[in-house]
């Protein structure tokens, strides 16, 4: 870690969910910036007694980059800790750039993303055999901006899997741009609030309902919306593991 910041995916709130690697540098930290609104505590009692644990919830980004960047030059080991995987929503990419600019170096361990875990409470495979394979991960615009082809009606229109980040405050107008999209208002919707959490909260419901279901469970931020078939047992099977296909480790026979 000499002269570098190690980027952690925290995973989505149990901290049993952290891998073992990141447990490890958490372990070893001298400092550990963290997301306090969005990072579980609890993770911070891997830390050391002596680590310095800053919440980067009151610091803007240049205070973010100096805290940490004064510590590496201070030949500390910093641990830059994200919720989920740093790679989704992460606001990472101009962290590492600033960083970057004074020679210091990044890496980044990866965690298990709450869209992950959302699946995982929720008992399902977002791609289905005979079906969909595609899954979108998105947000609905607020107020940062989403570029035009990537607007929810555009993507309603292709019909996979969605999972959308950032935008259960926006229930109503985004059952609208689904609908706008093509989407039947009787397509399977859920609502994973704070997946893992003790406080976890789960909507099952149709796409037209979802709106009502959010708003009897008080579900206003911190969820994940996921919209498609998956959410209802699709009655297909894997090609993978039929008796009749061959691959490289198994020869199929017919069918029976």
């Amino acid at each position: 870690m000499t002269r570098s910041v190690l980027f952690v995916g925290a995973g989505p709130g149990d901290r049993r969910l952290i891998t073992v690697r990141g447990r490890e540098v958490l372990e070893a930290a001298d400092l550990v910036l963290y997301a306090g609104s969005l990072v579980s505590s609890d993770l911070l009692d891997w830390c050391r007694d002596d680590c310095r644990r800053v919440d980067s919830a009151s610091l803007d980004l240049e205070a973010q980059v100096n805290l940490m960047a004064e510590a590496v030059e201070a030949g500390e080991k910093v641990v830059r800790l994200h919720t989920g995987d740093p790679s989704l929503y992460g606001a990472i990419a101009e962290q590492i750039a600033l960083l970057r600019e004074r020679a210091i170096d990044v890496a980044l361990i990866p965690g298990v993303s709450s869209f992950q875990a959302a699946a995982a409470r929720l008992g399902i495979e977002y791609t289905i055999p005979g079906g969909t394979q595609t899954v979108i991960c998105s947000r609905r615009k607020g107020r940062t901006s989403v570029p035009d082809g990537e607007s929810l009606d555009r993507l309603a229109s292709i019909g996979s899997t969605l999972v959308l980040f950032l935008s259960s405050g926006q229930v109503r107008a985004v059952v609208d741009d689904l609908l706008a999209g093509g989407r039947d208002g009787t397509t399977p919707a859920a609502c994973v609030y704070r997946a893992t959490w003790p406080d976890e909260r789960i909507v099952r419901t149709s796409l037209s309902d979802l709106p009502r279901a959010m708003e009897e469970a008080s579900i206003v931020n911190h969820a994940l919306i996921i919209v498609g078939d998956c959410l209802i047992a699709p009655g297909g099977r894997s090609r993978l593991y039929d008796g009749a296909f061959s691959h490289g480790f198994r020869r199929g026979g017919s069918p029976s």
